[in-house]
């Protein structure tokens, strides 16, 4: 923890803390709906959102990281129960019950325009205030972003087969 790295925080940084330990949450919450759906997941494509859905796990992983990092550097420390991941999460999780790959898409898709959203909410918090969490912040949101249309590209690509299937 650096003094002049938490001094330059222009904001209450116990809150920021709390703040970011909600993201961290999301974020391990996103990863294991993300690695349990890539391996129940059944249906056609599947194959193809496996590879998806296991890319953008690894995406959640690395967000974690990227978060507990910063909140240790403000003199925090990342949720350490996982318990607790399911108290403070702002996106909360969805287990893939329905394995099939339409279901899986669609929960993982509002899963990700709710992670854009928090992240929206993050940028405009930190902006002008800690330039290094606001950094953090754009780098995870452009990455959700793209999580949302890889999704529901697999999403379209998924209904125009099974329209063409049934000979619509």
């Amino acid at each position: 923890m650096g003094t002049k790295g938490i001094a330059i925080v222009d904001m209450d940084v116990k809150k920021l803390i709390g703040v970011l330990n909600k993201a961290f949450s999301d974020e391990w919450l996103a990863y294991y709906q993300y690695w349990i759906g890539a391996k129940v997941v059944k249906g056609p494509m599947k194959e193809a959102v496996i590879a998806e859905l296991t890319e953008h796990a690894a995406d959640e992983l690395r967000h974690a990281d990227m978060l507990a990092t910063r909140i240790l550097q403000l003199g925090g420390t990342p949720v350490t129960e996982p318990k607790e991941w399911y108290k403070l999460t702002n996106c909360g999780y969805d287990a893939p019950e329905d394995p099939f790959v339409k279901a899986v898409l669609d929960q993982n898709i509002k899963g990700e325009q709710c992670a854009i959203m928090t992240y929206k909410n993050l940028l405009n918090y930190t902006l002008n205030k800690d330039p290094v969490t606001y950094n953090i912040v754009l780098q995870i949101l452009q990455d959700e972003v793209e999580h949302e249309e890889d999704l529901q590209a697999d999403l379209e690509d998924l209904l125009t087969m099974l329209n063409v299937h049934k000979g619509k």
